[in-house]
C-alpha cells in the first residue's frame, strides 16, 4: 500500500478524533473517567480553537512573506487582543446573537478581505495590508467560532453545533468531489482550483441538504434551522477553499504548513471552516429577527 496513503489515513483519523473529542462532551467524559472532575468540555474546545488560531496565524504570516518591518511582530499581539475580547464573552456566556454593530462590522470586514484578495491583490503586497488581512482572515473566524456552541457548567452540558458544522463541511467537500469526479464538465475557477466544477458544486449542495435534513430532524437541541445551515455551508464551503487557494497562488506557496502529515497545514484543512463560521454566525443573528 502507498505509504503516503497510510500517512494521510492515520493523520486524518487523528484529526477527526481530536475534533470530536474537543467539540463534543466525549472529550471531558473520557478524561474525567480517568481522573474525575479534571477538565470541563468548554476548556477543551477553547484550547482547540486557540491552538488552531495560533498555528493558522503563523501559517498565514509565512504564506504572505512579511518583510522586515514591525508588522510581522505585531500580528500575533493584535490577534491575541481580539481573541481575548471574544474569550471573555465565551467564558461569561455573553454570545446572545443580538444585533451588535461591532459584530456586523467585523463580519463585513471578512467579506471585504475576501473581495480584496480576489479583486485587489496588489494591496496585500504591502506589509500593512498583510497585517490587516491576517488579522481579519484568521483571528475573526476563530473568535466567532467561540460563540457557536452553548454550554452550562451547572448542568455539565455542551451543545454540538460545531461538530455538525464540521460534518456538513466534510460532507460538502466529499460530495462535491465525488459528483465532480463522475459528472464534472464545467470548470468553476480553472485558474485557481482546476478540479472544481459547477456539477460538483451542485452535487455538494444537494447531497449536503439531504444530510442536513436528518440533522434537523433528529438533533432538536441545536440552535437554528439546520436545513438553512446545510445550504449555507454547502454554498460557502467551496469559497473557503478558493480563498485559501488564491492566497497561496498569489504568494507562490503550495501548502500552508505540514502540521497534519499528508494533509498540509491548519489553513489547508480549515479553509472552508474559516468562511463558513462567519456565515453561520451571521445566520444565527438574523434568525432571531425572522
Amino acid at each position: 500500500m502507498d505509504k503516503n496513503l497510510i500517512q494521510r489515513t492515520i493523520s486524518g483519523i487523528v484529526y477527526v478524533a481530536v475534533i470530536i473529542l474537543c467539540a463534543t462532551p466525549l472529550g471531558a467524559q473520557l478524561i474525567n473517567s480517568i481522573s474525575p472532575d479534571l477538565v470541563k468540555q468548554q476548556y477543551l474546545y477553547y484550547g482547540l480553537i486557540t491552538f488552531l488560531m495560533v498555528v493558522g496565524s503563523w501559517e498565514c504570516v509565512k504564506i504572505m512573506k512579511f518583510g522586515k518591518g514591525y508588522e510581522k511582530w505585531v500580528v500575533l499581539p493584535v490577534i491575541a487582543i481580539i481573541f481575548y475580547m471574544f474569550s471573555k464573552r465565551y467564558f461569561h456566556h455573553d454570545f446572545f446573537f443580538d444585533f451588535r454593530l461591532s459584530e456586523i462590522l467585523a463580519l463585513a470586514l471578512i467579506a471585504i478581505a475576501v473581495v480584496t484578495l480576489f479583486k485587489y491583490p496588489s494591496e496585500l503586497y504591502y506589509d500593512s495590508g498583510k497585517l490587516i488581512f491576517t488579522v481579519i482572515y484568521v483571528a475573526l473566524p476563530f473568535s466567532f467560532a467561540l460563540g457557536l456552541p452553548k454550554y452550562s457548567s451547572f448542568n455539565d452540558t455542551f451543545s454540538l453545533e460545531v461538530l455538525f458544522l464540521f460534518i456538513l463541511i466534510w460532507s460538502s467537500d466529499t460530495f462535491a468531489y465525488l459528483t465532480g469526479k463522475f459528472f464534472g464538465k464545467h470548470k468553476m475557477a480553472p485558474k485557481i482550483s482546476p478540479k472544481k466544477t459547477w456539477e460538483g458544486y451542485a452535487g455538494g449542495v444537494v447531497l449536503t441538504l439531504v444530510l442536513s435534513y436528518f440533522i434537523e430532524k433528529y438533533q432538536h437541541d441545536l440552535r437554528g434551522n439546520w436545513m438553512v445551515v446545510g445550504f449555507l455551508v454547502a454554498s460557502f464551503a467551496p469559497l473557503g477553499d478558493l480563498v485559501e487557494s488564491q492566497l497561496k497562488r498569489n504568494f507562490g506557496v503550495k501548502d500552508s504548513g505540514n502540521i497534519i502529515p499528508g494533509h498540509g497545514g491548519v489553513l489547508d484543512r480549515l479553509d472552508s471552516f474559516l468562511i463558513c463560521v462567519p456565515v453561520v454566525y451571521l445566520y444565527f443573528i438574523l434568525e432571531k429577527f425572522i
